[in-house]
């Protein structure tokens, strides 16, 4: 199980690939999660001040962590210093990190393309739209699958993975935002378990793929 592909351990594809297959074949599984944040006429969280925290914050904390390495490697580049080891590659990585998997196949790939409808959305939940089950297409031109806010909180990890001291911590504190931001959208009836799962693993593949793609030999 240590044995790794694309700087990625074994056991780490296998679960991912199983997950995938769990929420195909057992999609009440979807349903019987969020149903647990639905009070039989609406999802309460929806609009509670601390849903709404991690849903608004998604966006200015990635925005700020990326005007912040910019800053830093333009700081870096003109007056010949190494703060942070922010150089060219690492700004690379981040673009890469930030804009390919939570951008490109995230949203603009699945997301915009999938179809899938919200909890809310479907008549198990007092909407108008069908169920349909993780990694299946639908025309019913929801914007469930999978989650953005979800894929943009975990990109978090490709910052985390940068830190040269208490990597651990800051890799935990990032998959930790990342599971909260998940938790405020299903509690809000915005997306299913396998939404913001899926877009956990995509984001973190990618992001490890990256890192060995471009950082990694300097790291050696």
């Amino acid at each position: 199980m240590n044995t790794k592909y694309l700087n990625i351990k074994l056991y780490f594809w296998l679960l991912f690939f199983c997950a995938s297959l769990i929420f195909i074949f057992f999609p009440q599984i979807d349903l019987y999660i969020s149903s647990l944040f639905y009070d039989g006429k609406s999802f309460p969280a929806n609009g509670m001040w601390l849903e709404e925290l991690f849903y608004y914050s998604v966006q200015p904390i990635i925005i700020t962590f990326a005007l912040v390495s910019l800053a830093l490697f333009a700081y870096n580049f003109f007056t010949k210093k190494n703060i942070l080891n922010m150089n060219a590659k690492v700004v690379l990585y981040l673009l890469l990190v930030l804009g390919v998997a939570p951008g490109l196949i995230v949203n603009v790939t699945l997301k915009d393309n999938w179809g899938r409808a919200r909890p809310a959305e479907i008549t198990n939940f007092g909407g108008t739209k069908e169920f349909t089950p993780a990694f299946i297409p639908s025309n019913q031109g929801g914007y469930s699958f999978s989650s953005g806010h979800a894929a943009a909180a975990f990109s978090l990890i490709g910052f985390a993975l940068l830190s040269r001291k208490r990597k651990k911590f800051w890799m935990s504190l990032a998959f930790a935002y990342g599971v909260f931001v998940s938790l405020a959208r299903m509690s809000a009836g915005g997306h299913f378990l396998s939404d913001v799962v899926t877009s956990f693993f995509i984001v973190t593949l990618f992001t490890y793929i990256f890192h060995m793609l471009v950082l990694q030999k300097d790291e050696q």
